[in-house]
This record gives structure tokens, C-alpha cells and sequence, in this order.
């Protein structure tokens, strides 16, 4: 089933569902029922629908998936500082709805030693190059002995590229389709701006309904669910907006959670600045792949309606403890849901805010420019690298 320097690709894993099998791997069923186990490492900073992406295909090749995240010490050597702490990061992960089990701590450089450790058949990572401090694949020893398997990255989104919206300040990622800087070009080795490495190059997320579909659970509410809504940015799903669906999710024995995710407009009627940083399309992955959450509404109304309540025959509503806006008429956003009294403050204990988070990349600004340039140095090396070798092998054809 392992195939050796083989490039497995999306597609051929189907949907990443739970169990799916890798094409062509018709074997006995007895074979079949064996767990196949699954390992993926990284750093998993600002955990983005990207990472939930490649999870989502890791799951799909196999039944348990084991995820290693790196401690900050071993960040800072081999990248630059870390925007979360190692403690955030292992809280994000385990909240990723694809992850089984998190291995704190794991090493940099993925060797087979832990591959046998925690019984794992192969490793998966995303087709973007990982390297040492040293410039060395760190998945070298895994992929020269075949236990190696790779899914797509997700374009539009790393990051770097969320670290440089941010340090930018502008809303030019809300329209930046016809930026320049933006027009993506193809070449041998993926898709990235000019003059970029694919993998780093800030390119535009574009939202397909498969996508979506990938990321939801599928699942209608059932009789005996307490229907629970929520509203909000969720802008840059993080680690404050985890804690408080963990809380909700935790108010009911039978909780069915929905999202309602304000549109892009409207998030910056009420937190102005550049906000949201990430489009309303990237916030719907991100939250879909919360396992505390079973069902987004893409473009919520700001208000929460009475028309809205007896559509989703919802049972209460929730926020957080950050500040209610008003809506344009200056009306409470909540008067129904507390006319009807089933409004809930929650205090998930995590006061995290995007604005926070911001703050975290504003004041690190020059370790993060620094650290994306030499990432980026790195990457155009192994490019170069990478089309000398093809041309060579054209040469001796």
C-alpha cells in the first residue's frame, strides 16, 4: 500500500472521509480491517484552514491519525519565533475535528524511530518543502525508506501570508484580485506570485462549494438536540474562539452548535481597521473544522431574528464576554433572542482577541519579516535546485 517516491494527490483519496481507501489498495478483509495509522507533524502556529486541509486528506489515506507539534524552542531554531505558544498550539490541534491524538513536544526532523514509536504505518505532509536550520529535508530519512505519502497544499493561504496582512494594515486583501502583485503565474513547481517561491507567495484563497462540503459535517440536527447559535467574525480562528464552542458546546448533553459568520462588510461596519483579516469564505473552513461546531450560516443577519430563530428552531443563544456592537439603527443585535430568554453570556476564561493576536505580530514585526524572507530565500534555492536536476535529466534523454 506504500507506494516509494510516489506523489498521492487529493483526488485520488476521494473526499478524506474517515476510512476512505487509497485507490487501487484492494487487498483481503482481513487486511482491511488492520487500523492503519497515520502521522503528521509541524509547527501548527496560527493554525489555519490549510492545516486543517491537510489533516483533513491525512485522515482520508488511513483510520487513526497521530499529530506531533514542535515545541517553541525548536521553532525559533529552525523558523523564528512562534506567534502561539506551544500550549495554544496543542489546543488548537486537538480541536481540529480530523485529529485522533497530539504528540507534544515532537522533534523537528521526522525520523522513522518515531514513526515505530508511536506505531504509525507512514507520515503525510503537504507538498510544500519543510527544512532543517541547515537547509535539509526533514522528511528525508521517512521518504527514502517509503514511508512517506504527500497531499495538496492548500493554495491562497500560509502563514506567512496571514502574518503579511496583518503587518500590512491595509484592506487591500479584501479586493486584491486585481492587485499585480497578486496575478499568479504557473510553473513546473505549483502556483505563487512572480518572482516567489510557490509555497510562500501570497495568493488568493477561491472558495468551490466542494470545498465546503469536505469541511461540514453533513449532519442535520436530530430529535433531543439543543440547538445552540452563535454569531460573530471568527476572524483568524484562534485559540480565545476554541475555548468559548468548547464551553457552549459543553452547555448541552446533546449539543448541535451553528455558527452564523458575519460578511466581510459587515465586520468592518463594527471592528473597523483592516478587519476581518482573513474573507468571509476562509472563516467558514476554519470554523467547520472545529469539532465543537456542526453547522455554519454563511452572511448571519447582524441581528439575531425572530425569522432566524424559528428557521434554525433554535434552543438558545450564546456570546462571548467581548463587547456587543450595536446594529446601524443603534438597536441590541440580541433584544429577540432575550425577549425570548434564552440569551447566554458565556465566559469561556480565554479573554484572546484577534486585536491580541495582531498586537503578538506588530510588536515581533522585524523576527517576522525576517523570518518569512529567509524562508522564502530557502524555498527559491531548492527551486532552483529542483529545475536544474529536470533539466538535466531532459539533457541526458
Amino acid at each position: 500500500m506504500i507506494k516509494n517516491g510516489h506523489h498521492d494527490t487529493e483526488e485520488q483519496f476521494g473526499d478524506g472521509g474517515r476510512g476512505t481507501q487509497p485507490a487501487g489498495s484492494m487487498c483481503s478483509p482481513e487486511k482491511r480491517k488492520r487500523v492503519v495509522r497515520l502521522w503528521c507533524d509541524g509547527c501548527y502556529d496560527m493554525v489555519h484552514y490549510g492545516h486543517s486541509n491537510q489533516l483533513r486528506q491525512a485522515k482520508g489515506m488511513g483510520d487513526h491519525l497521530i499529530v506531533g507539534v514542535h515545541t517553541d524552542a525548536e521553532i525559533s531554531k529552525h523558523k523564528g519565533p512562534p506567534v502561539f505558544t506551544q500550549e495554544e498550539r496543542y489546543k488548537m490541534v486537538r480541536a481540529i475535528k480530523w485529529v485522533d491524538e497530539i504528540v507534544e513536544g515532537a522533534p523537528y526532523v521526522t525520523t522513522l524511530e518515531t514513526l515505530d514509536k508511536f506505531n504509525c504505518d507512514f507520515c503525510v505532509h503537504g507538498d510544500d518543502i519543510t527544512l532543517t536550520v541547515d537547509g535539509k529535508d526533514t522528511y528525508d530519512e521517512v521518504k527514502r525508506a517509503g514511508r512517506y505519502r504527500e497531499c495538496k497544499r492548500t493554495q491562497g493561504v500560509s502563514t506567512t501570508d496571514l502574518v503579511g496582512r496583518m503587518l500590512l494594515m491595509t484592506k487591500s486583501h479584501h479586493s486584491n484580485m486585481d492587485n499585480p502583485d497578486y496575478q499568479q503565474h504557473t510553473d513546473n513547481f505549483g502556483k505563487g506570485p512572480k518572482g516567489h517561491s510557490p509555497w510562500t507567495g501570497v495568493s488568493q484563497f477561491l472558495q468551490t462549494s466542494q470545498k465546503i462540503i469536505q469541511f461540514a459535517s453533513g449532519k442535520e440536527p436530530q430529535p433531543g438536540d439543543t440547538i445552540i447559535y452563535v454569531a460573530g467574525a471568527f476572524d483568524l480562528f484562534h485559540i480565545g474562539h476554541v475555548d468559548f464552542l468548547a464551553k457552549v458546546y459543553k452547555l448541552a448533553e446533546r449539543p448541535y452548535v451553528i455558527v452564523g459568520l458575519h460578511f466581510d462588510q459587515e465586520v468592518n461596519r463594527y471592528k473597523g481597521k483592516n478587519y476581518p483579516i482573513m474573507n468571509v469564505h476562509e472563516r467558514t473552513l476554519s470554523v467547520l473544522a472545529c469539532r465543537y461546531v456542526s453547522e455554519v450560516v454563511i452572511g448571519a443577519p447582524y441581528a439575531v431574528t425572530r425569522d432566524l430563530l424559528d428557521h434554525f428552531k433554535v434552543d438558545l443563544v450564546c456570546h462571548g464576554m467581548t463587547k456587543v456592537f450595536q446594529d446601524k439603527d443603534g438597536s441590541d443585535p440580541y433584544a429577540e433572542p432575550k425577549r425570548r430568554g434564552m440569551f447566554r453570556t458565556i465566559d469561556s476564561a480565554n479573554s484572546l482577541t484577534t486585536d491580541d493576536i495582531v498586537q503578538r505580530i506588530i510588536e515581533n514585526r522585524l523576527q517576522f519579516e525576517a523570518r518569512n524572507q529567509k524562508k522564502e530565500a530557502k524555498e527559491m534555492a531548492v527551486i532552483e535546485a529542483l529545475k536544474k536536476k529536470e533539466e538535466q535529466s531532459e539533457m541526458a534523454h
